[in-house]
């Protein structure tokens, strides 16, 4: 099953390899950024007194909570071809534009709704308290929520941001099915130039390992030192 000239003409493509490992880091990245974005439109969405508005963020939610990642992507895909000419130059001189960008949005899309949640269960938190007590000093609405309620909100979130970090590292594999040049790719590429897939397997699940472990016990320390500042 192993042999030890498979494993070293899988190591043969090992530029390849760091190239996708860059990609899956940037990919995960952009994700967790704009799924921020519009996690927060979201939950704010849900949380307002406007019907619409909170019925249009439920559904959002629900619909890309309740069907699968490989589907979302392929279909967010096939839609930016269908209605996009999307240029083919390479981002930092490494990633194909037309399939970063799909890969990015689909990510993207998918982690909002995921976050929505956070996001509202940690406004949710922060006592009623904290926001009449700033409405009693004259602060707006909208300012009372950016200015008092969100910053303790976050703070509470974080944790589980970088959690969501973690999962769509591990999670971004689904992408090389659209082009995308991440380590799954270069998986394919392996096996399609040495007829053996299984070592390029191991290095890239190596390679998920390095990335996700050390960062799940970089958040494991944070979490641990918020939790003593609470306790105080």
């Amino acid at each position: 099953m192993f042999t030890q000239a498979g494993f070293e003409a899988a190591f043969a493509y090992w530029p390849m390899f760091l190239e996708g490992v860059l990609c899956t880091v940037l990919l995960s990245a952009f994700a967790v950024f704009f799924g921020f974005i519009l996690a927060l439109i979201l939950a704010l969405c849900r949380m307002c007194k406007i019907g619409p508005l909170r019925w249009i963020a439920t559904a959002y939610v629900e619909v890309f909570r309740a069907t699968p990642m490989l589907v979302q992507v392929l279909l967010i895909y096939n839609v930016f071809t269908l209605a996009f000419d999307l240029p083919t130059f390479l981002v930092f001189g490494l990633f194909r534009f037309n399939r970063f960008l799909p890969g990015i949005v689909a990510l993207s899309l998918n982690s909002g709704a995921y976050l929505s949640e956070v996001i509202r269960s940690g406004i949710s938190s922060i006592p009623i308290g904290q926001t009449e007590a700033a409405r009693s000093l004259g602060l707006p609405a909208w300012k009372t929520m950016r200015l008092v309620v969100l910053p303790q909100a976050i703070k509470n979130i974080l944790p589980a941001m970088a959690n969501e970090f973690v999962t769509i590292i591990k999670e971004s594999s689904i992408t090389y099915l659209i082009g995308v040049q991440d380590i799954m790719s270069v998986v394919k590429a392996v096996q399609g130039a040495t007829y053996r897939q299984m070592e390029a397997l191991v290095y890239a699940a190596a390679l998920y390992f390095c990335l996700t472990f050390p960062t799940s016990k970089i958040i494991a320390h944070f979490e641990r030192k918020m939790s003593r500042g609470y306790k105080r």
